[in-house]
């Protein structure tokens, strides 16, 4: 049986889009919480609200997706926001996904962010944490592993899902997902084959 392990930064919107839905693979998936702008650094390319005109359409994108799909979502006072009390307070609750909805909802259908402490402290005493467990040197080097663990994977953004080896990056990649996991979808065909050796003929 397949084995997916599905990676996210609460700070993405289609993370959180993806975390509604995952249901529909109907199959188990393990969460692994990550730091989005730690990827980026990597690979060397800009988040999508790092462009100006981009991040506005992205938001527009977002709010389009999750009215198509009958979600509930209200965005944060303010984006980017820095991610890592999330992430940390993720990991100090097992990275169950009864936590994980938990603080998604937070951000995504509340409107918070991680900026007012005292929400945060609320939050964290929601999930049976305490607050300062977040900045326990542990959880701190799980979140790094866990990015490291990503980037030897080829993860390059969020969310993805690694199944088999192979990445599916994007919400609208969950039904790519499903055709593969239902052999709709070979990825050892001629055409498939082929662009993986691809040659490059130009470069910026």
């Amino acid at each position: 049986m397949s084995r997916i392990t599905w990676y996210f930064d609460f700070i993405s919107p289609f993370a959180y889009l993806q975390a509604v839905e995952i249901d529909k693979l109907g199959i188990e998936v393990v969460p692994r919480p990550v730091l989005l702008a730690g990827l980026l650094k990597h690979w060397g390319h800009k988040g999508p609200a790092e462009i100006p005109t981009k991040r506005l359409f992205t938001y527009r994108h977002c709010l389009w997706l999750a009215r198509k799909h009958g979600i509930s979502m209200r965005f944060p006072e303010s984006h980017p926001f820095n991610p890592l009390f999330g992430l940390r307070l993720a990991l100090a609750a097992g990275s169950s996904w009864a936590a994980i909805m938990h603080i998604f909802r937070f951000v995504w259908e509340e409107g918070h962010s991680f900026v007012d402490l005292d929400r945060c402290r609320e939050l964290a005493g929601g999930l049976g944490v305490d607050m300062e467990r977040t900045q326990d040197a542990t959880i701190k080097e799980r979140l790094m592993e866990n990015g490291s663990r990503a980037i030897q994977s080829g993860v390059f953004g969020v969310p993805t899902l690694l199944v088999d080896g192979q990445l599916f990056w994007g919400f609208d990649a969950t039904d790519m997902a499903l055709d593969y996991l239902s052999g709709k979808l070979p990825l050892d065909q001629d055409e498939d084959l082929r662009l993986q050796r691809l040659p490059v003929s130009a470069h910026r």
